[in-house]
């Protein structure tokens, strides 16, 4: 599903890009206004994970009818329907639910937000790509389901958290940092890898390290990397979110990895795997992610991996 996003999120680039010549356009997604005078929504469908996540996490759970099928926070999404698709939702599925509010990110605009309007379904899409559009994606989605308040809240101990991570990884050594958030498991084949201008990026030098990886085209934030590259950067880090296989069918990341056995990370044995799935949505849980990383990329200063509360 990972890669799902990625090329989702390349494909919003390009159609941005296509719209800079024409007046009017705008630069995004930009969430469809509300009345402010409407009651809250109390049928809420979410076609993203990390909107499912900030639904709970700013109390509007009980306003949820249904998640996409990738959602996996927070437990109780097992006793919610599931909408099929994420750039190719099952819209017969989704109108079935007589939704009166449908949130997605902006990554699924040009695939659904057409869709919607054509269908009368009132939709939103929060922004993704980095920090600050986490922090605008918690005010907007908490507002729009009626919880502005818990949502300030959320933000603001999220804030408190990432500050923490930052104010002691400053001053410290800058190792370099290669985040792979996706590549075929068991190989070192099609890796994604988050570069300068995602929420990823962006936490790896919150928490002392220095990403190493140039922009992407069209400001995607994540991109597509050979493994020659991998050997010219030569990074000292290595932090994958590949979601692979578990139990007896789970991979070896330091097996796979041997095959760059000269590459700093791997000879030193610092390559870490990140298995929960909300370490890479952007989402409240950024501030754990900040944690994490700071843990692997300092762990003189970060000794204790980060509980899954939040």
């Amino acid at each position: 599903m990972w890669q799902s996003q990625l090329k989702g999120l390349l494909c919003s680039a390009l159609v941005a890009l296509s719209l800079v010549v024409t007046p009017g356009c705008g630069r995004g997604p930009a969430p469809q206004s509300t009345q402010r005078d409407a009651p809250p929504p109390q049928r809420i469908v979410s076609i993203s994970p990390s909107v499912t996540e900030i639904l709970y996490g700013v109390g509007a759970w009980s306003q949820v009818i249904a998640v996409s099928q990738y959602c996996s926070y927070p437990d109780d999404v097992v006793n919610k329907p599931r909408v099929s698709g994420w750039g190719s939702t099952n819209l017969e599925q989704l109108t079935a639910l007589k939704p009166d509010l449908v949130i997605g990110v902006d990554a699924q605009v040009p695939f659904l937000d057409e869709k919607l309007k054509a269908l009368g379904i009132r939709a939103m899409f929060v922004k993704s790509q980095n920090l600050a559009d986490v922090f605008a994606a918690i005010r907007e989605v908490g507002s729009a389901a009626g919880h502005e308040r818990e949502a300030a809240e959320l933000a603001e101990r999220i804030k408190t958290g990432i500050d923490e991570v930052r104010t002691k990884a400053t001053g410290r050594s800058r190792p370099r940092v290669l985040c792979v958030v996706d590549r075929v498991p068991g190989t070192l084949r099609d890796m994604y890898v988050a570069t300068r201008g995602s929420f990823l990026d962006e936490l790896i030098g919150i928490a002392g390290g220095e990403s190493i990886v140039p922009p992407a085209a069209y400001g995607s934030g994540y991109a597509l990397i050979t493994k020659e590259a991998i050997l010219s950067l030569n990074p000292d880090v290595i932090i994958e979110m590949v979601q692979g296989s578990k139990g007896k069918f789970a991979e070896n990341p330091g097996e796979v990895w041997r095959e760059l056995a000269e590459v700093s990370a791997v000879r030193n044995g610092r390559i870490h795997s990140v298995k929960d799935l909300t370490a890479i949505h952007p989402s409240q849980f950024i501030g754990r992610t900040a944690r994490l990383y700071a843990h692997y990329i300092h762990p003189e200063v970060f000794p204790d991996v980060p509980d899954n509360s939040q």
